[in-house]
């Protein structure tokens, strides 16, 4: 286990409750009791028990509406998705009729992202830098597939764990993560319901909470940037319906057909057109 000294934690924690508890001045993230919090034994074991379901799902496939604003934009749109263990995913903006306003493929390090009805391409891009450029969040293929479970490393390696009250936990994690875990009650299961991601790493900060638990994984996705004054900043709502998982998805899913015609596109155009998300 790996501490760090008293007032780097104190000034850690104070960070993480800001961005879990606000959202650019909308409604808060998550509601956690109030109060400094204690320190707390169990960090492995609550892990554990909160991401044994999702911990089993190898792929995942949904229907997912996204609403909300990027760059204080109002946005939404509908996308299928399917993602596999451990890095691949794939996106489609799904259009009112005819074919997706665009299709993105990425495994591992390597994305493409086709737009069939202006005949563009962006090869071999990375693909938290294009979905940053269409949605605003800075997801690869290993990270969306983490979002949208809900799921975590079942032994994380710990730096500081606290409860609030015995039905909640906040525990810091490595590299730079922290998660906060709640349960209705003594008998109830613990479940993730907060991720803080790259608190100091990169310079940025946002959260994932989730909620509306079925079959022990969240149908709503509410991820946030917590520095509300940087550009490119967003808070959007994520809903899963008609989920499956551990359906078998092959390698063609995670492939893009290129046609010979198509012309390249730049992500910087990419970020000005963000196709297949309606702006209100």
């Amino acid at each position: 286990m790996i501490f760090v000294p008293i007032v780097v934690r104190g000034v850690r924690a104070a960070l993480v409750l800001v961005a879990l508890m606000s959202a650019s001045c909308s409604a808060p993230l998550l509601r956690m009791p109030a109060g400094p919090g204690e320190p707390a034994s169990d960090a492995r074991e609550v892990v554990a028990n909160a991401t044994e379901a999702c911990r089993s799902i190898t792929t995942l496939s949904a229907e997912v509406g996204v609403s909300g604003k990027v760059d204080r934009q109002r946005l939404r749109g509908r996308l299928l998705v399917g993602v596999a263990a451990p890095a691949s995913a794939r996106l489609e903006a799904v259009a009112p009729f005819g074919a997706p306003l665009f299709i993105l493929a990425a495994v591992q390090n390597d994305a493409t992202m086709l737009l069939p009805r202006d005949n563009r391409v962006l090869e071999h891009g990375h693909p938290d830098q294009i979905l940053a450029a269409l949605t605003g969040v800075p997801l690869d293929a290993e990270e969306l597939r983490i979002t949208l479970t809900g799921c975590w490393n079942a032994n994380p390696r710990v730096q500081l764990a606290r409860q609030y009250g015995p039905d909640w936990r906040e525990i810091h994690v490595e590299p730079d993560h922290v998660l906060v875990l709640h349960r209705q009650g003594a008998s109830g299961p613990w479940r993730l319901v907060g991720v803080t991601h790259n608190i100091e790493q990169s310079g940025r900060r946002w959260t994932a909470a989730y909620r509306d638990f079925q079959n022990d994984l969240p149908r709503s996705v509410r991820i946030a940037s917590a520095d509300s004054e940087r550009a490119g900043t967003f808070d959007l709502t994520l809903t899963l319906s008609q989920t499956e998982t551990n359906v078998p998805l092959g390698p063609e899913v995670f492939r893009v057909e290129i046609p010979r015609s198509a012309e390249p596109i730049t992500l910087d155009e990419l970020r000005h057109a963000r196709p297949g998300i309606r702006k209100n």
